[in-house]
């Protein structure tokens, strides 16, 4: 690590404030340049350039010489107790200087060998941004926690099924387009016009915890916009969340047989209700919660061996289902998916092959739809259905070959056509061999005549004569 040996020695200026809790004097702080906006919260990542040294003014370290800035989760104890204190007094752009206590920085021991024992440490710190906590899905920052206010202690994530009361406050472009109190069950909240980043961000939040949320497009009101709001399409949002009340609905692993059979049916009852008002994703994520309940079931005992039946049977219901909901939200391959699944411990179910058949003709797979509707009478021939989706299939086939037929004769002719076109370049390439020979060959046949019959003289005499005035 290069660093400067030394520096000008840190004179205290008047403005110097004592940043402990308990205003022991364990961190003293000095602002040089002002920053702005409001100061980190705690769990964000702070952003920061620093130069550390020893009260003399031996550098023991800096950030900036090298190529990055160093980040690190406020509050949480990745660096030492000063820094968590001081880094969160800052704003964005402030420069502090900060005197650090040894039972601030790294105590008794130091940190040898550049820091040493008992060692009053003193930093330059430039706080150059800050983010809060990623949320989203495919950690790709669409979804952002900044906490405001923290909550209960302990970590736990609200599942599906657990009820939430909160009060949220939306806004766009720093205009509030909606502020109410609603109250509602996880997985359940895009009925009640929660769009599915704010549900994702509450799910990782705490009983009493206050949090600003940033919620890119894609998790916000997507293509569409929220006419209602005046938001436009592929807008970016922000909420203010106070999670009021929460209480968690218990894992599959909590509950007993009977408890799992009847949190699975619940879940199917309301999949049920959403599917019926077309509202598919929250449908989709009701019939996915039945299915959790039971399908990893590791209960053996001689209750759960007499209810098998009944769990097989609710298992089959929800993923049929599920492969509906596929369907309905043109998720074809998610849909051929988990009719397969069903097929392999139901070869013969009607309802698998028909969705699956309709999953590969949407994807214009028409002969391995056929082949699934086939199936379907082979177990129940009179199933009309069935038999009209194969005839459907027939056209779609013959209508595909067709097609194939006169791509393949467009093909052929302009293949032909290149062809001519390139032969005729070349032929225009070659000498033109008559036009070569004069007017009939009159004049370059005198030329090579008389070269003929300089090297023939007995010819010369010949038609001097008139022997060969014919030929």
């Amino acid at each position: 690590m290069s660093v400067p040996n030394k520096i000008e020695p840190y004179q205290p200026g008047p403005n110097v404030v004592d940043i402990t809790p308990n205003q022991d004097g364990g961190v003293q702080k000095e602002i040089i340049v002002e920053g702005t906006g409001r100061t980190p919260p705690k769990g964000c990542k702070a952003f920061v350039h620093y130069t550390g040294s020893l009260l003399d003014g031996t550098v023991f370290d800096s950030s900036r010489n090298r190529s990055s800035a160093f980040d690190f989760e406020l509050g949480k104890g990745a660096v030492i107790k000063a820094w968590d204190l001081g880094v969160a007094t800052m704003k964005k752009g402030e420069k502090s200087m900060f005197v650090c206590r040894e039972d601030y920085a790294y105590g008794k021991s130091g940190s040898p060998p550049t820091i040493p024992p008992l060692a009053t440490l003193v930093f330059e710190v430039e706080l150059l941004y800050w983010e809060g906590k990623d949320v989203s899905p495919e950690s790709d920052k669409s979804i952002m926690i900044n906490v405001l206010e923290e909550g209960e202690e302990g970590y736990y994530t609200l599942n599906d099924g657990s009820s939430v009361d909160v009060k949220i406050t939306g806004k766009f472009q720093d205009q509030v387009f909606e502020s109410r109190e609603v109250s509602f069950m996880m997985g359940e909240g895009a009925a009640l016009g929660i769009c599915e980043g704010l549900e994702i961000a509450i799910s990782k939040m705490k009983k009493g915890q206050i949090s600003e949320v940033e919620i890119k497009s894609k998790y916000a009101f997507g293509n569409g916009g929220k006419a209602e709001f005046n938001i436009p399409p592929n807008a970016d949002i922000t909420y203010e969340v106070h999670l009021k009340k929460c209480e968690r609905s218990k894992e599959s692993w909590d509950l007993d047989m009977d408890q799992k059979l009847a949190e699975s049916k619940t879940f199917k009852e309301k999949g049920t209700h959403y599917f019926k008002i077309e509202n598919y994703p929250v449908a989709l994520r009701m019939y996915k919660r039945a299915v959790d309940h039971l399908e990893y079931s590791d209960d053996y005992s001689e209750e759960a061996k007499a209810k098998k039946a009944e769990i097989t049977e609710l298992l089959l219901q929800c993923r049929l289902n599920i492969g509906m909901v596929y369907l309905k939200m043109n998720k074809d391959i998610e849909a051929k998916e988990i009719c397969t699944k069903v097929l392999e411990q139901h070869p013969t179910n009607e309802k698998a092959l028909f969705r699956r058949g309709q999953a590969h003709m949407n994807m214009l797979d028409y002969d391995l739809a056929q082949k699934d509707f086939e199936e379907i009478l082979k177990v129940e021939p009179n199933n009309k259905a069935a038999a009209n989706q194969i005839k459907m299939c027939g056209l779609k086939i013959k209508e595909q070959l067709n097609k194939e037929k006169r791509l393949y004769k467009n093909m052929f002719e302009k293949f032909a056509s290149i062809d001519k076109q390139k032969e005729e370049a070349e032929m225009q390439k070659l000498p033109d061999v008559l036009k070569s020979l004069g007017e009939w060959g009159q004049e370059e046949g005198e030329k090579r005549r008389g070269t003929f019959e300089e090297e023939n003289p007995e010819v010369t005499l010949l038609n001097s004569a008139g022997e060969f005035k014919n030929m």
